[in-house]
């Protein structure tokens, strides 16, 4: 890539030389945009339902909403547990298509494989978040919170199956570059959410005023109702259907079975690093106090929306570099992956100014900003987005990065990568800065964007090194 843009701009390349060496980057910008634009529109209708969750539930105070948060530590845990097989499905997928397009007999059994997966995690899982209060009382919770949060992580934790299962489906309409049906019902998923929030939070249509369980109860109606459409759209339309997905469902394919571990391990271990830091993040701020969680929430909600545009164009790299790397062809894989790279880190640097620009209006958004009830709030959460906003980059740097070394089916040093930088980087330095320098939430906020700088920078290297090896 250096080469090329030297040349580029050498004086003495003419023209049309230029546009001969742009143009294979010109075509791949498009070909993954294309493909991530609708990854990008269904990443923010599943924030949007987390987010719907947070503004309504934060109608009934800040106590409410540190209970949510407090909450989602446990359930998002064992959500990213399950998820590991579910990231394996597509890189697996596009590699088989890559190498062989019409082979739908492997692509069916990579598919069978990884709900078999998720299905046998579920039932360890969904034991552990009966246990929400008393884990969340050893970890130091408020017990007023700990109780608050129980019945949301019950309720929801009837949701983790058909979540993981829609993961499954969704990353193999990924794979096949037919993400229309599934954009559609994530949307559709959002509105139920809505709904479901609007009738069972506040007590509408004849319905009781359930409050934090009623989130809990529409979040996990919303889930089973993404499952079932769209396993319904798989069997009924032809380009879906012609897969033959629940043919042989029992049949146990030992090679693919092993293969979505093997490597959806690794994988959910990195998120698992990356996402623990941040759920540790909310139980440090949970010891500040219900003010310090709600203005976490809030700065989290913000970045998170932000974070779903560079990990769509992640997801879409994966695909494309999985199919050039199924296909032989190093360079074109090393080209997506640098193309989405530089996709991800120019949204982001867009992001981070917005959000310096207008960190009051942001916090406006969830919580009332001129009721000296909510002052402790905003003035927590005015600081954290700023911090928010400069670690914008380095998040896209590590999503795109990451997932661009998915396509080449490499998990294990993403997986150290992610450990050192969110653990010994990001987790010690917040904790040291919150409890021994006695910044509290500051300081937390700081120890994450370290540990992302780091982690940025780690797999964009190991990228370059691994596709640079590979040529």
């Amino acid at each position: 890539m250096l080469k090329t843009m030297t040349t580029y701009f050498d004086p003495a390349a003419d023209r049309a030389a230029r546009r001969e060496m742009l143009k294979p980057w010109i075509d791949e910008s498009r070909a993954l945009l294309k493909l991530a634009a609708p990854l990008i529109a269904m990443q923010l209708a599943q924030i949007g339902s987390l987010t719907a969750d947070v503004i309504m539930v934060g109608e009934l105070g800040k106590e409410a909403l540190a209970a949510v948060s407090i909450g989602a530590v446990m359930f998002y845990f064992a959500w990213l547990v399950g998820y590991g097989p579910v990231m394996a499905v597509s890189p697996i997928v596009a590699q088989i298509l890559g190498a062989h397009p019409n082979d739908r007999a492997r692509v069916r059994a990579a598919v069978r494989m990884g709900v078999w997966a998720t299905m046998l995690l579920c039932v360890p899982l969904m034991v552990l978040l009966i246990w929400a209060r008393p884990v969340l009382m050893m970890l130091g919770q408020d017990p007023q919170i700990a109780a608050a949060a129980e019945p949301w992580v019950h309720a929801v934790a009837l949701g983790l199956p058909f979540s993981l299962g829609f993961g499954v489906l969704r990353n193999f309409a990924a794979a096949i570059g037919r993400q229309g049906a599934v954009l559609a019902i994530s949307v559709a998923t959002l509105l139920v959410n809505i709904a479901m929030n609007y009738t069972l939070i506040y007590g509408h249509f004849g319905a009781p005023a359930l409050g934090v369980w009623g989130a809990g109860i529409a979040s996990a109606i919303a889930f089973a109702f993404s499952f079932f459409a769209l396993l319904c759209v798989f069997l009924v339309v032809p380009s879906f259907k012609k897969y033959h997905l629940l043919h042989r469902f029992w049949r146990l394919d030992r090679a693919k079975f092993a293969e979505v571990f093997r490597l959806g391990g690794p994988m959910g271990m990195s998120m698992i690093f990356e996402a623990m830091l941040f759920n540790s993040a909310t139980l440090m701020m949970g010891i500040f106090g219900a003010a310090s969680v709600a203005a976490h929430q809030i700065a989290m909600n913000v970045g998170s929306i932000t974070f779903m545009v560079p990990l769509g164009i992640g997801l879409a790299a994966t695909v494309r570099v999985g199919l050039f790397a199924g296909g032989g062809n190093v360079e074109g894989a090393r080209r997506a992956g640098f193309t989405a790279i530089l996709c991800g880190a120019g949204f982001m640097s867009c992001c981070a100014v917005v959000i310096a620009l207008i960190p009051e209006s942001l916090t406006g958004i969830y919580v009332a900003t001129a009721d000296p009830a909510n002052a402790d709030v905003v003035e927590l959460a005015i600081p954290f987005l700023y911090i928010a906003a400069i670690f914008q980059l380095f998040d896209a740097l590590q999503v795109t990065g990451q997932m661009s070394l998915r396509g080449l089916k490499d998990a294990q040093m993403p997986m150290w990568i992610a450990g050192l930088s969110y653990w010994l980087v990001g987790f010690a330095l917040a904790w040291s800065l919150a409890f021994w320098a006695g910044f509290e939430g500051f300081g937390v906020w700081i120890g994450l964007a370290a540990g992302l700088a780091i982690a940025g920078l780690g797999m964009v290297g190991r990228f370059e090194i691994l596709s640079r090896r590979r040529r």
